[in-house]
């Protein structure tokens, strides 16, 4: 199971997600880096562990405004990482070109599109990725993004926001529920991993990877559970 930690972007910086409370998002505090830079944040994550791919949340970008491209591409100088990047897609220019980048995978968020064109014209690329969303208030994106799940491309990312940095441990019953109707796509959990046991946990459910960010930074997620995990 692939354990891909997450950087969240706003102002040049990367931030503490709670919840999605965007507008509370303050720089991280973390004893992997002593700075809330994306390169020294990403190195110190891997001191923890190798890892190849992280996911990156352009949250100016999602919320229009201009995107972190510098910090990004300080990022993909990094040892050539993969990034899977969700930064607010709604134009089929820009995401073609990120589905044309070597080195990124876009990810279509459905809180991004006001209708479903662009899922339609791009879900057989084997690079796009697609977050279904999902608040407190849930859901949010166009309702075909649920309804019709043969629009799915190959990777999922099941996203719960109201997770994320909540302790809350994951929505195993939301994750069933989408798995079940994915048929053999990779579906990947996102928000409220606790630690070790909500991996495994994960993993006996079937979830081909998970993105973290506060277990890594909190230490529930150290070196060793992390040499345990991947073995």
């Amino acid at each position: 199971m692939r354990i891909i930690p997450v950087l969240d972007l706003k102002d040049g910086v990367v931030v503490r997600a709670a919840g999605g409370r965007r507008a509370d998002y303050r720089p991280i505090v973390t004893p992997l880096s002593t700075t809330a830079d994306i390169v020294d944040v990403a190195r110190g994550m891997r001191s923890l562990h190798s890892f190849g791919t992280f996911y990156v949340a352009d949250l100016d970008a999602i919320a229009g405004r201009p995107p972190n491209d510098a910090a990004l591409a300080r990022l993909s100088r990094l040892d050539a990482p993969d990034i899977w990047l969700d930064a607010g897609f709604g134009d089929a220019g820009k995401l073609e070109a990120a589905l044309g980048h070597a080195s990124l995978s876009p990810v279509l968020g459905s809180e991004s599109q006001v209708d479903d064109a662009l899922l339609r014209r791009f879900q057989g690329h084997k690079k796009l990725i697609l977050s279904l969303d999902f608040f407190a208030d849930g859901f949010r994106g166009p309702p075909s993004f649920l309804d019709e799940p043969g629009l799915w491309p190959q990777t999922i990312i099941v996203m719960t926001l109201a997770q994320v940095g909540s302790g809350g441990g994951p929505d195993l019953a939301l994750l069933e529920m989408i798995m079940a109707r994915a048929g053999d796509r990779q579906v990947v959990a996102a928000g409220g991993v606790r630690g070790e046991a909500d991996i495994i946990a994960l993993s006996h459910l079937g979830v081909a990877a998970v993105l973290v960010a506060t277990s890594l930074h909190d230490g529930a997620l150290d070196r060793d559970a992390l040499a345990r995990l991947d073995a």
